[in-house]
C-alpha cells in the first residue's frame, strides 16, 4: 500500500459514493469519503422510496442513506465533512498521487479518485425566483412543505421528482396545482397516473410559469397556457425541473458532455486514468437511486483493479 492519505478518495456521499465506499473498503483498501453536507445526497429528500428493488415495505430515502452510511463505516470506510475545490492529476511514472484540495486549504492524496458529487437542482431563472427563495420558493417538498399546510401550492415540473413531490405535498394541502410546459409528463407512467387521478392535484399541461410575485413571501404567480397569460394567487412555489451536475474544479482534460456531465466508459473510468465517476454526476440516460448505487459498486471495483495494476 502507498503512504498516501487514501487508496481511494471518494468525492460525495450520495448513493453512488456510499455504495463505492462499501465495495472499496470490502476490498481491504483505505477509503476516504468527502461530503460537505450529510451522507445520502438527494436521496435524503425522498419521502417514500417505493421502487428500490427488495425494499419492502417502502422506506424513506433518509433511512436507506443512513443504513448505507453505517454499512460503509462498518466495513472500514472513513468520512470527512468537507468540500473539494480542485483535483490535480497524478503521474504514475513519477509516483505522484492525485491531490485533492479542500475548501479549508488542506490537501489530501490518493491513488485513485472517484467523483460522486451528484447533481443540484436546476433553476428557472424567472423574475422572483431567487428573491423569494426561502420565502415560499423551494426545491424540497419534505423540507419546506409543512410550512404551507392547507395553503395553495404551485408545483413546477413534469418528471419523476415533480410527480413524487406533488403527491407528498397533497398530503399537506388539497390545493396543489401542478404545471408542466409540455403536453404530457416525462415521469414514469405509474407516477404520472397517480398524479392525474389524485383529486387534490390540479394538473395543467402546456403551461409555463413566467413570474413569481411577492415582497417578503410568495403571493401570486404569472402563468402562460397556450399563449395566454394570467396572474393567480399562490402561497408557495415548489420547483422540480431537472438538475445540473455538481462538479468541483476538475482537471481540464476530463471529458464532459454538452450539459457538463462526466463521460465514462462501462467501467466508470473517465478520460483521465485513475479518475472514475458514478451516479448523477455521470452522463447517463436514467438517474435513479438504484442506478447510482450500482454505478458506485462498478466504479469501486474498477478503482481497485486500477490500483492493483499500478502496484504490480
Amino acid at each position: 500500500m502507498t503512504n498516501y492519505d487514501a487508496d481511494i478518495l471518494i468525492l460525495g456521499a450520495g448513493p453512488a459514493g456510499l455504495s463505492a465506499a462499501q465495495y472499496g473498503a470490502r476490498a481491504a483498501l483505505r477509503v476516504l469519503v468527502l461530503e460537505q453536507l450529510a451522507p445520502g445526497g438527494q436521496a435524503l429528500l425522498i419521502d417514500t422510496l417505493e421502487n428500490y428493488p427488495g425494499l419492502i415495505p417502502a422506506r424513506s430515502g433518509f433511512d436507506l442513506a443512513d443504513a448505507m452510511h453505517q454499512q460503509a463505516k462498518d466495513f472500514g470506510a472513513c468520512f470527512i465533512t468537507a468540500a473539494a475545490v480542485s483535483v490535480s492529476a497524478a503521474d504514475v511514472r513519477r509516483s505522484i498521487p492525485f491531490t485533492v484540495t479542500l475548501d479549508d486549504g488542506k490537501k489530501l492524496t490518493a491513488s485513485a479518485v472517484l467523483i460522486a458529487t451528484g447533481a443540484r437542482h436546476r433553476v428557472l431563472e424567472i423574475t422572483g425566483e431567487r428573491e423569494l427563495t426561502g420565502m415560499g420558493v423551494s426545491y424540497c417538498a419534505t423540507c419546506d412543505g409543512p410550512f404551507f399546510r392547507g395553503k395553495k401550492i404551485v408545483v413546477v415540473g413534469g418528471g419523476d421528482a415533480a410527480c413524487d413531490e406533488a403527491r407528498y405535498l397533497a398530503r399537506l394541502s388539497s390545493h396543489i396545482v401542478l404545471v408542466h410546459r409540455r403536453a404530457e409528463f416525462r415521469a414514469q407512467k405509474a407516477l404520472a397516473d397517480r398524479v392525474m387521478n389524485d383529486p387534490r392535484i390540479e394538473v395543467r399541461l402546456n403551461t409555463r410559469i413566467l413570474e413569481i410575485h411577492g415582497t417578503d413571501k410568495v403571493t401570486s404567480v404569472v402563468l402562460e397556457t397556450n399563449g395566454e397569460t394570467h396572474e393567480e394567487l399562490a402561497d408557495a412555489v415548489f420547483i422540480f425541473v431537472g438538475s445540473v451536475p455538481a462538479l468541483p474544479c476538475l482537471p481540464s482534460l476530463l471529458k464532459t458532455d454538452s450539459q457538463g456531465y462526466i463521460i465514462t466508459d462501462q467501467s466508470m473510468a473517465t478520460s483521465i486514468s485513475g479518475i472514475f465517476a458514478a451516479g448523477d454526476v455521470r452522463a447517463t440516460p436514467f438517474r435513479q437511486v438504484v442506478v447510482a448505487a450500482a454505478e458506485g459498486a462498478i466504479a469501486a471495483r474498477s478503482a481497485v483493479a486500477y490500483i492493483d495494476k499500478q502496484e504490480r
